[in-house]
């Protein structure tokens, strides 16, 4: 008899997101990556850490501080934590100062500390320093009267102890250096002065050399830079506000300035100075990151952007048009023909925003309505969207303004298009709109024709280049209809009509994934050949988790490609035997969403904007779609799927205990890893344009 229930102890969430960090991090460390790209995953690594510290460690803290449990949240889990995130960092830099540094230098690429600079090089730091930074410093010296400054959240700054006594014969010894976000981090030196090599000096090194000039008649003692990292996920109650975007316009003012969970400052920062920050901001010893180099690894992105050694860096991959669409030809008369599929970024984005273009400029065309959650600050995209208003067309876009780390962008893009007269809309209070929709309303003789484009990702061009993902166009009425029926939602609030196409959340698509997976354990009791292969970014709800353990114990082969998080152990002796878990690491963001389920040989395939997360299932408008087209069908089964179970080279699989192993390095394989050869594919079909 197999249980409906079983028992099984879920793996850890934050673990898990520490170890998707390891497993980035594992790219940095190849010798065989160009040189360059290890820098910017090392990079990569350090805005993934951030983003964790900013969202997920301040429940830990919070509770290690109280001494009081809180859910999951207790000290303990603070202090496991913190062990992990220690160790990560630690990594991080011992890469940086011994593989990565020396390697440069044998590329002829240094940055220079103020100890290795000659003595013509140092007369340009100090005039680059006397023109361009010392007149944006402020030095705050503090005292009953200037107490301690706000710092604001990832900003470099400067702590130094004094000696002497101030201008009023005052001792107070402690001062702060904020440092503008502005001023570059990393300065190329000059030909004249730099010889045969690439020579750059930091930003926190040029001050530091020149710390006792911000002071004069003191004597500049104990000094070190250091980053605070503070809470920084906007909490609204929307239930309590009369305007959503106004509140939130004064949440992003707050935000540089919640509350301190971590602490970074040079390895040599004195007891003194780490134990007056750590009172500053509040916290314990666990919270202090003492690193050899610069406090915020991330800055160093600029270095690949100042450094012009193309043979340092990934060959150029150039996303080829997409092969269903032919350059010229109308989308409508296209799509009339058949749905299209788009996989990005081995195919170009610019096949819909060419898509977007001709809605634009048709005249037949009398409505466009969108979605955005991410679309950044510079959007070829929503220009195209103010082009429609600009030429009459009823535009409607619901914006979704708590995207994080987006909001103001957001806010900026919703203001712009209600001022030229869009129709602008925020969705549904309490629940944030993740959907990714584009419809267009064209007249056609005496008809009225809607075209639509649903995508896995978001409406972000420069994304698009980095993310795999799926973007699906289509004319079938079914679908287009439905896609009206969820704009009109969103916008009115009124109830849904049923539908038969689309799994909206958060109404049915928990429950329709449940009941399918769990259909496929019926169906293999019964003796039949089932099969369920996902792929996603984070699996950690609950209800489809249990649903998957119910299914594989009723002997249904269950493969899961999830990219991040993952809480469902995998291959565990007599409760997970029949489900592997692996995860992709590649050259780009494994970003799309693909559902799979066979039974003997009906097979259903769902693209999906969301992840098996509770908040998707439950707190967001996500929706799930079918692709009935064999052959697009096979596609992406082909390529989205297949590929990346036969993936040696750049995949990891879950082990029992939540470990991840590395396929290639158990397997000793050298073959191509599946992004690669997705890559290659598509420069073989269209070598024109790659």
């Amino acid at each position: 008899m197999v249980p409906d229930t079983p028992t099984l102890e879920f793996l850890d969430r934050d673990h898990s997101i520490l170890a998707f960090n390891e497993r980035v991090l594992d790219w940095a460390k190849r010798p065989e990556v160009p040189l360059l790209e290890r820098l910017r995953f090392l990079c990569i690594v350090s805005s993934n850490l951030d983003e964790f510290f900013e969202v997920r460690a301040a429940p830990h803290l919070i509770a290690a501080q109280s001494g009081e449990q809180k859910g999951p949240y207790t000290a303990q889990s603070f202090a496991a934590l913190s062990a992990e995130a220690h160790d990560t960092v630690a990594s991080q830099y011992a890469l940086y100062n011994d593989e990565l540094l020396p390697e440069f230098g044998r590329h002829g690429i240094r940055v220079l500390s103020h100890g290795e600079r000659n003595a013509e090089q140092r007369r340009w730091v100090k005039n680059y320093f006397e023109t361009q930074v010392r007149p944006l410093l402020v030095p705050v010296g503090l005292d009953p009267s200037h107490p301690f400054p706000q710092v604001a959240n990832k900003s470099l700054n400067f702590i130094v102890r004094l000696g002497g006594l101030d201008a009023f014969g005052r001792a107070n010894e402690i001062a702060i250096v904020k440092v503008p976000r502005v001023l570059p981090r990393f300065m190329a030196m000059p030909a004249r002065i730099k010889g045969k090599s690439l020579l750059f000096v930091s930003l926190s090194s040029v001050i530091r050399a020149h710390l006792h000039e911000l002071f004069p008649g003191r004597d500049v003692g104990q000094f070190s830079q250091f980053r605070v990292t503070r809470h920084s996920d906007l909490a609204v109650d929307e239930d309590d506000v009369k305007n959503l975007r106004t509140a939130l316009r004064q949440g992003l003012e707050q935000r540089h300035y919640g509350q301190a969970v971590r602490l970074e400052v040079s390895a040599g920062c004195s007891e003194y100075l780490a134990s007056f920050l750590l009172t500053q901001f509040n916290l314990p010893e666990l919270s202090l990151y003492r690193v050899h180099g610069p406090v915020n690894l991330v800055r160093l992105t600029q270095l690949v952007d100042l450094i012009d050694k193309p043979e340092l860096l990934f060959p150029r991959y150039t996303a080829c048009y997409p092969l269903q669409l032919q350059p010229g030809e109308s989308f409508f008369e296209r799509l009339k023909r058949g749905d299209v599929s788009i996989h990005q970024p081995f195919e170009s984005f610019d096949g819909v925003l060419d898509f977007l273009r001709e809605a634009v400029n048709d005249p037949d065309v009398l409505a466009i309505k969108q979605t955005i959650y991410r679309t950044g600050t510079d959007s070829e995209l929503m220009r195209l969207l103010r082009e429609g208003v600009r030429r009459g067309k009823e535009v409607t876009v619901v914006v979704e303004l708590k995207a994080r780390f987006d909001e103001e962008a957001n806010i900026n893009w919703a203001e712009m298009l209600e001022s030229i007269g869009a129709q602008v809309v925020y969705g549904v209070v309490g629940l944030k709109t993740h959907a990714k929709m584009l419809l267009v309303t064209r007249r056609e003789g005496k008809h009225l024709r809607r075209y639509g484009h649903l995508s896995t990702g978001n409406y972000n061009p420069r994304t698009a280049r980095l993310y795999t993902d799926i973007s699906y166009l289509t004319a079938k009425p079914s679908l287009t209809a439905e896609m009206d029926h969820v704009f009109v939602h969103l916008a009115s609030q009124s109830r849904l009509p049923k539908l038969n196409q689309l799994w909206l959340a958060p109404f049915h698509l928990q429950r329709k994934l449940v009941e399918k997976i769990d259909a496929l354990g019926d169906a293999a009791l019964a003796g039949k050949d089932t099969r369920i292969v996902a792929k996603m970014n984070a699996l950690t709800d609950e209800a489809l988790m249990l649903a998957l353990v119910r299914a594989g114990q009723r002997g249904v082969r269950i493969d899961l490609i999830v990219r991040g998080a993952c809480m469902l152990p995998a291959q565990v002796p007599g409760v997970t035997d029949n489900i592997r878990v692996r995860s992709v690491i590649g050259r780009f963001l494994e970003h799309s969403r693909v559902f799979y389920f066979r039974c003997d040989e009906e097979e259903t395939l769902l693209l999906s904007s969301a992840d098996w997360m509770n908040r998707n299932m439950l707190r967001r408008v996500e929706l799930a779609w079918p692709v009935t087209d064999p052959v697009i069908r096979q596609r992406i089964i082909d390529e989205c799927l297949v590929a990346y179970l036969h993936d040696r080279r750049d995949a990891w699989d879950l082990q029992p205990d939540g470990t991840y192993r590395r396929v290639a390095v158990e397997e000793k394989s050298t073959g191509a890893g599946a992004q690669a050869a997705l890559m290659a594919r598509y420069t073989t079909q269209n070598p024109r344009e790659a």
